[in-house]
């Protein structure tokens, strides 16, 4: 049996990353999903911007239900990117050893981590869309992990799960590893940026600077959220709770839990501009969440990786079948 190190110090440092940036910012991404989830005409709009959420939570004494939803968020995200993390750096060095290169091209790059990706949210996926039913529920009446899967059926837990994984495409085009969980654009710069450095066989992997990792995660992010926007605004409406709408039938609420039907209902109420309601949110969330996560790791990076040395030595004094690579 063998022990990859590598990978599992990037599954580590990774969703640590993750989690970190998922709480710190997790009162934006309320606001931001509570906002993209209501779909109505400018003039018929509850939140005519993303701060008339936070100050509706303010003005109804609900500030703390602002982190509705934050256990099971951290969870899915914890879960998602150490799968992530580690499944893309395994599949790299794999493909790495078999074909003798010692670098990944940008299209290799982008078919591991897009195959990381779908195997991360096939599994994630009913965390993901609970998270989600809990940030869209009326403050103050959000309900548990539980309760929030149970209510449904089964295959309304995957609701949006097509979608997600054509968004796999987003982490794919901005970094190495992954999702939220990362991305091919952020790797092909951090190899630039570390060209010409070299690293024995067990010596820790290079680590960029926390300003260098937080600037390219942001810039590497921003551009794949503008270019997948509609894909995300769509997602969110199809997993967000029940709408309390009176106008909207029960058959229109059901056709809104499709792709097509998520689309036409934005076009009809909103028009084309509509489908990019939320962007400067959801581009401030997602650039600040990718660029801490990033930042978070690259700084624990080599850490994480002696801790994992440690651990592989003690593995195989007490363990002689187990080799540590």
């Amino acid at each position: 049996m063998q022990l990859d190190l590598e990978s599992l110090s990037e599954a580590t440092s990774g969703a640590i990353g993750s989690l970190v940036s998922t709480t710190v910012l997790y009162p934006l991404d309320t606001c931001k999903t509570k906002y993209q989830a209501e779909v109505q005409a400018h003039h018929q709009r509850k939140y005519k911007r993303i701060s008339d959420v936070l100050w509706e939570a303010i003005s109804t004494s609900q500030v703390l239900s602002l982190y509705q939803g934050l256990g099971t968020k951290n969870v899915q995200s914890f879960v998602s990117s150490f799968i992530y993390f580690y499944g893309y750096s395994y599949f790299r060095k794999m493909y790495l050893k078999k074909t003798g290169n010692k670098t990944i091209g940008t299209v290799a790059n982008l078919i591991v981590a897009t195959a990381a990706g779908v195997c991360t949210i096939v599994i994630t996926q009913p965390l993901d869309t609970a998270s989600s039913r809990m940030q869209t529920s009326e403050f103050g009446k959000s309900k548990g992990l539980w309760k929030t899967l149970s209510e449904g059926t089964w295959s309304e837990a995957f609701d949006g799960l097509g979608i997600s994984i054509l968004l796999t495409t987003n982490p794919s085009i901005q970094t190495r590893f992954f999702f939220p969980q990362q991305y091919t654009a952020y790797d092909q710069l951090k190899q630039r940026i570390l060209k010409g450095k070299r690293t024995g066989t067990k010596s820790s992997p290079e680590a960029l600077s926390a300003f260098s990792a937080f600037m390219l995660g942001a810039v590497s992010k921003c551009a794949a959220t503008c270019l997948t926007y509609p894909a995300i605004r769509c997602k969110v409406m199809i997993q967000a709770a029940e709408s309390d709408d009176d106008k909207c039938t029960e058959a229109e609420r059901k056709a809104q839990r499709t792709i097509s039907g998520a689309l036409y209902t934005i076009w009809r109420r909103e028009g084309i501009l509509g489908f990019f309601k939320g962007l400067q949110a959801q581009i401030l969330k997602t650039v600040l969440s990718s660029a801490l996560l990033l930042m978070v790791k690259e700084k624990i990076a080599k850490s994480t990786w002696i801790l994992m040395l440690v651990i592989g030595r003690y593995l195989s004094m007490n363990s002689p079948k187990l080799k540590a690579v």
